[in-house]
Parts: C-alpha cells; sequence; structure tokens
C-alpha cells in the first residue's frame, strides 16, 4: 500500500479534489487526487490505490463538519 494515512494529506487536499473523491462512489482514488497527495506527501500513489472504508468515513466526516 503506497497510500499514506489520509489525516497526513486530507487536511491539505483541494476542495475540488476532496469532493471528486467523495462524489466518485468509488474507493479508488481518481488520477487527480493521486497527483495532488504526491504534491502534499511526495509519495507515489498507484493507479490501483483505494481507500479504506475507515478513510472514507473520515473524509465523509470532514466535509459534513466543514458544510
Amino acid at each position: 500500500m503506497t497510500l499514506p494515512p489520509i489525516h497526513e494529506w486530507w487536511p491539505r487536499l483541494s476542495i475540488e479534489a476532496r469532493h471528486e473523491m467523495i462524489d466518485r462512489g468509488s474507493m479508488r482514488l481518481g488520477e487527480s487526487v493521486r497527483e495532488e497527495i504526491r504534491t502534499i506527501t511526495g509519495a507515489v500513489v498507484g493507479a490501483q490505490e483505494e481507500l479504506s472504508e475507515e478513510d472514507l468515513e473520515y473524509a465523509r466526516t470532514q466535509m459534513e463538519a466543514a458544510d
């Protein structure tokens, strides 16, 4: 697994990338989101990388708190 812990990159992820990630309907990350995570953390996130259920729940909770 090459995806760094979500708490390391989520706070710095763009609003657009956050919405793309939540609205995608898939646990697999889109290319633009992977690129932002790479820019933020320096980690190369593979195309097959997926969020865990816990990561997705964290993201949803953070989005709800911001609304």
